[in-house]
C-alpha cells in the first residue's frame, strides 16, 4: 500500500499528533529520558492543566507511559519520536539553507544520505561576494590546513588546491582523494603530473577512482566539513558556495559519504 493511501486512512490520527505543539514537545522531551510533570512544564512553558490532557492522549496511543518517577516512551513511542525528530531536523535544515538547496543539484547525493540531511543543521553556508571574491576558497584552505587527516571527493581540481594538499602530505598528514576518470586524465598532465609524481614516496597519500558521476564536493577532516554541489543551471560545480561545519554529527555524515564512495572506487597505484 502506498503512503498516500495509508495517510488517507490515518490522517486524523497523524494530525492529532502533528497539529499539537505540546504533544510534539512532550514526545521529543521524553525521548531524552524519563521526565516528571514539572520537567515537562519547564520544557514546554505550559501549565499542568494544558499538558495533562495531551499526556492522556499520548497514553491512549500507547506512545508514553507513567513510571515511578515520571513519564517515558513506550517501545512504540521510541519509533514515533525518532521519526518525528528526523522529520523536524530535515525540515529545519532544508529551510535554514533553502537558497543553497534550491539552487543546487542534490541528486548526486545518494538516497541514504539525503534521509540524514538533518545532521547538517548546525552548518553554515559561505558565499563569495563582490567584496570578498575568495571567501569560499580561503575557508576551504583553512579546513585543509587544520585537519589531522583529509578525505576528499572531487570532480574538479585546481593547481592552488593541489599545492595545499601537497604541503599537507609532505607534513605527514594522511590524504585520500576520490576522483572521477576525467580528473585522473587531468592529473596525468601538467601542472598536476609533476605534483603527483613528487608525492609518490608518501604512502599516506592515496587516490581512488570511480566511474560514477560525481556531483558533490566533499572535504572532511577530524575538525571540519566542507561540502559543495553542482549548480542546477548551469550544471557545473559551484565553487562560489560551500557548506561548512565543525559539528560532530555533520562531520560524521560527511565521513560516511566518503566511505560510501570509497567502497565503490578503485585504489590507483601512483
Amino acid at each position: 500500500m502506498e503512503s498516500l493511501e495509508v495517510y488517507n486512512q490515518t490522517y486524523k490520527l497523524i494530525q492529532s499528533i502533528y497539529s499539537s505543539r505540546l504533544k510534539i514537545q512532550i514526545l521529543l522531551s521524553v525521548s531524552g529520558g524519563e521526565k516528571t510533570l514539572a520537567e515537562l512544564r519547564d520544557v514546554t512553558g505550559s501549565t499542568s492543566q494544558a499538558i495533562i490532557p495531551k499526556i492522556r492522549g499520548l497514553e491512549r496511543l500507547s506512545l508514553i507511559e507513567m513510571k515511578e518517577r515520571g513519564y517515558e516512551l513506550t517501545p512504540m513511542g521510541k519509533i514515533v519520536s525518532t521519526k518525528i525528530g528526523d522529520f523536524i531536523l530535515t525540515m529545519g535544515e532544508l529551510m535554514k539553507h533553502k537558497d543553497f538547496w534550491a539552487t543546487h543539484d542534490i541528486e548526486g547525493i545518494p538516497a541514504p544520505f539525503l534521509s540524514g540531511i538533518g545532521d547538517l543543521f548546525d552548518s553554515d553556508v559561505k558565499f563569495d561576494t563582490t567584496s570578498n571574491m575568495f571567501h569560499v576558497f580561503s575557508n576551504f584552505v583553512r579546513v585543509l590546513r587544520e585537519g589531522a587527516f583529509i578525505h576528499g571527493i572531487s570532480s574538479v581540481m585546481s593547481p592552488e588546491v593541489a599545492d595545499v594538499l601537497a604541503e599537507r602530505v609532505v607534513a605527514g598528514v594522511p590524504v585520500e582523494l576520490i576522483v572521477n576518470r576525467t580528473i585522473i586524465e587531468g592529473l596525468a598532465r601538467e601542472p598536476f603530473a609533476s605534483k603527483v609524481a613528487a608525492l609518490r614516496p608518501y604512502p599516506h597519500f592515496k587516490i581512488w577512482m570511480t566511474d560514477e558521476a560525481l556531483k558533490v564536493g566533499i572535504t572532511v577532516t577530524d575538525k571540519h566539513l566542507s561540502f559543495g554541489l553542482n549548480k542546477i543551471e548551469p550544471n557545473v560545480y559551484d565553487s562560489s558556495a560551500d557548506m561548512y561545519s565543525n559539528n560532530l554529527k555533520a562531520i560524521a555524515w560527511a565521513e560516511r559519504l566518503f566511505q560510501y564512495f570509497r567502497e565503490r572506487s578503485t585504489l590507483l597505484p601512483l
